[in-house]
């Protein structure tokens, strides 16, 4: 038996759980062998803290891999057989919570056009959030963050020409440009420092709700399977259309806030380098990956959807928590 030495989190996460309870059983054997119950899938919520934190678990093996946990486990038939039974029922809720379609242009112009009224996570914390609140935010967006781009890597080998071309442009800029400090995840560990919290590798992911958890979940399922490759692309463009006046709302608070600079840094860095993201996204990888495959609208527009779905029940979630006056953190 492989004895981990991953360099990634230094605990496990906790159980909440029937199903994590079984997956992180299964993983902590001495040896490779999966005996896992799949019977309480059925009654397991394919939104809730539960599955999603399984299925993490099970993604995690592909990244930093988890502490006292075997990395054979990456490739263990019984536990690829849960994990695929796991990505099913997320899969179908996703298209079950989106509206669908084949018009990817009609979908990215809208997400630049924001209502007067609009009031997302970064509008409260922009005009109302307090120290306390943006430090709930940063810990919820540590899990997202921690990683970065690494799902979207998974996609390169799956692209060619001039969209292969331009993603590995901006993952390049995601990954610090060549220069060890500037990573984005780097950036985000310094910004958890500054800002007094645990900046260590998923260091707080039992203080984050289900909701986050789905949305990085999201970016490995389209990540790891070639047949959501324009799923994938289109969460990305998504992604990259709404970071930057997000970022700006968001330094803008932290300005308010006069918190550290390298709590601002962060976000500044993403403003302008977004900008220019969005354009190469939206016109050199979707424009060229759709000439190549415009079968994949379809999927492309799925992306896109999905990632507004997820984020927006991530959002509403700590709104609703903070207008109560109760933390958005699990106990």
């Amino acid at each position: 038996m492989t004895t981990s030495t991953s360099p990634g989190a230094a605990t496990l996460p906790a159980a909440r759980g029937p199903l994590s309870e079984s997956v992180l059983g299964t993983l902590l054997r001495a040896r490779p062998r999966a005996d896992l119950d799949f019977d309480v899938l059925a009654d397991t919520d394919p939104l809730g803290d539960d599955l999603q934190l399984a299925l993490h678990l099970c993604y995690e093996l592909h990244y930093q891999g988890l502490p006292g946990v075997s990395p054979d486990w990456e490739w263990d038939p019984e536990l690829l057989r849960l994990r695929g039974a796991l990505e099913a029922r997320f899969l179908a809720a996703l298209r079950d919570n989106v509206a669908g379609g084949e018009d990817v242009t009609a979908e990215l112009d809208a997400l630049l056009v924001e209502p007067i009224d609009a009031e997302g996570v970064s509008h409260y914390l922009r005009d109302h959030g307090d120290w306390a609140q943006v430090r709930e935010y940063f810990t919820h967006r540590s899990i997202y963050h921690h990683k970065e781009a690494d799902p979207h890597a998974w996609v390169i080998p799956r692209l060619r020409g001039r969209a292969k071309a331009a993603l590995v442009a901006v993952e390049f800029d995601e990954f610090g440009g060549g220069r060890a400090d500037r990573v984005h995840a780097r950036l985000y560990a310094g910004l958890l420092h500054a800002a007094g919290l645990p900046d260590g590798y998923l260091e707080l992911i039992d203080q984050v709700p289900g909701s986050m958890l789905a949305v990085v979940n999201m970016m490995s399922l389209f990540g790891l399977h070639r047949s959501l490759r324009g799923a994938l692309c289109g969460h990305f463009a998504a992604a990259e259309i709404t970071t930057a006046p997000s970022a700006q709302r968001l330094d803008q608070a932290l300005r308010r806030l006069d918190a550290p600079e390298a709590c601002r840094f962060f976000y500044t860095e993403h403003i302008e380098a977004d900008a220019v993201h969005e354009q190469v996204m939206r016109h050199d990888v979707l424009g060229d990956l759709l000439d190549q495959e415009p079968e994949l609208a379809a999927d492309v527009v799925f992306g896109i959807q999905a990632t507004e779905f997820l984020e927006g029940r991530f959002g509403a979630q700590l709104l609703d928590s903070w207008k109560a006056g109760m933390s958005s953190l699990r106990p």
